[in-house]
């Protein structure tokens, strides 16, 4: 008699389909756990052929039943064999959208058993499941009267400006339709995110005098939709990171400590990438040493973004509808590429990176090197220059990267009046930090 060898993690025998049901678990918890195998009927447990009679539909039996049972669907191979002249039937699937349930319910393969998971396991696992794009369609009590136009419209010309959606006339409604971000005329979960203008997402900034989060030199707190505070968030690292500037024929360039390309990606891929629907709140900090920027939703825990970086291995999608979009206007380059470029653009600017993943968050970490005192940020310089306020230090700062802003355009960088601004040019006169060159309208303020 034939014989199979014993079952495994990813191999199940079944006598008859009379264990059909049986065999869905297994189906199911083979594929969360390794992604694919196979089942066979006809085969007795010590892996003896013994074969079985199978009618016309009874393959079809088979397809219907895993189909309806399984969630999400699958589509197996079934193919009827004939071993020494003992019928059986080979079923293999594979499938990389865990976790699968069967039945209603989770199993996990341990060994040649499969047992139903626990609430622990399933979480782990929660990442990459249905249960974001559930979150993410279903329909909010906000209508399109609650939209951010001028967001959305900001997402079009940018959209098609890239060649990502075809030029057409702009029309929120249509638009959102043709993003998914709409659900029986109101805007979706997903929809309210990226556009909605009842401020949906928390956006925490803040920037520490160490690297404890112990004393705060500045801290703001913005509620707005994704697609504002991508902005709001790469703006706030500009405004505090140190610049050094480097003389390249006539043109004076100011580079960075940080790749600005590796920081906004990780900005991005925090948004694209969050548990949203747990009052979930996105975190910047920036201290004397480093740059943390903290995702709150887990990644996934069989990968680190070094695993990304190194390997061609697809983009794990927490939230489809939210990263489609912000790839349609470039925000995103290409799925599962963006911790590849992190990675190599850091490590040709000299920077080091790491990250930390918690019990319901992931925080990427860029640490910052001592340019020599070239140019500070705004925590180094009050540190330094106690005599100066936070707004005079942070206007201090800005002027030393464009010495031509005006008193309007610095206001909104520091997002205070103007009045504000204009005390804070008062005073670095008065303290002999800024010398005003030319007029008030052609002219530019001189930093010492």
């Amino acid at each position: 008699m034939i014989n199979f060898g014993h079952e495994t993690e990813i191999l199940e025998f079944k006598k008859t389909t009379g264990e059909l049901h049986d065999a869905v678990i297994d189906v199911a918890a083979i594929l969360n756990k390794h992604e694919a195998g196979t089942v066979y009927f006809g085969v007795l447990p010590n892996g003896d052929v013994k074969g079985f009679q199978i009618v016309e539909s009874t393959l079809r039996d088979i397809s219907r039943i895993v189909y309806e049972s399984i969630k999400p669907q699958i589509y197996p191979q079934i193919e009827k064999i004939t071993i020494d002249g003992r019928d059986i039937i080979e079923v293999k699937f594979d499938g990389k959208d865990r976790p699968y349930s069967a039945y209603g319910k989770y199993y996990i393969r341990v060994a040649d058993e499969s047992r139903e998971m626990t609430p622990s396991e399933l979480k782990n696992m929660m990442p990459e499941s249905e249960f974001s794009v559930q979150w993410e369609k279903r329909e909010t009590e906000f209508s399109l009267e609650d939209i951010d136009e001028e967001a959305l419209r900001s997402f079009y010309e940018r959209a098609t400006a890239c060649g990502r959606l075809p030029q057409d006339v702009f029309d929120p409604k249509t638009l959102l339709e043709k993003l998914g971000l709409i659900q029986n005329g109101n805007l979706n979960n997903a929809g309210h995110v990226l556009f909605g203008k009842t401020g949906p997402v928390v956006l925490k900034l803040a920037v520490f005098a160490s690297d404890e989060k112990l004393t705060f030199l500045d801290i703001n707190r913005i509620e707005n939709n994704i697609f504002r505070l991508i902005d709001e968030a790469e703006n706030y690292i500009k405004r505090n990171i140190r610049w050094r500037a480097e003389i390249k024929g006539l043109r004076r360039e100011e580079i960075p400590e940080i790749p600005l390309s590796a920081l906004r990606e990780i900005v991005i891929n925090s948004f694209a990438h969050a548990q949203y629907g747990t009052c979930s709140q996105h975190e910047i900090d920036i201290h004397p040493g480093k740059i943390v920027i903290y995702n709150p939703g887990e990644f996934p825990s069989r990968f680190s973004p070094e695993d990304f970086a190194t390997q061609n291995l697809s983009s794990i999608l927490r939230n489809e509808l939210i990263a489609k979009t912000l790839y349609l206007c470039h925000d995103i380059e290409s799925f599962g590429s963006g911790f590849k470029r992190v990675y190599t653009s850091c490590a040709e600017a000299g920077v080091k990176c790491s990250y930390d993943k918690m019990p319901y968050g992931f925080s990427f970490v860029f640490f910052r090197n001592d340019l020599n005192g070239q140019t500070q940020s705004v925590a180094d310089h009050i540190s330094e220059v106690g005599m100066l306020t936070a707004s005079e230090a942070k206007v201090y700062e800005l002027l030393k990267v464009q010495p031509n802003l005006t008193k309007e355009e610095l206001a909104v960088n520091i997002n205070k009046t103007t009045k504000t601004v204009q005390r804070a040019l008062n005073g670095l006169k008065e303290k002999q930090k800024i010398i005003r060159i030319g007029t008030n309208q052609k002219g530019y303020w001189q930093v010492q």
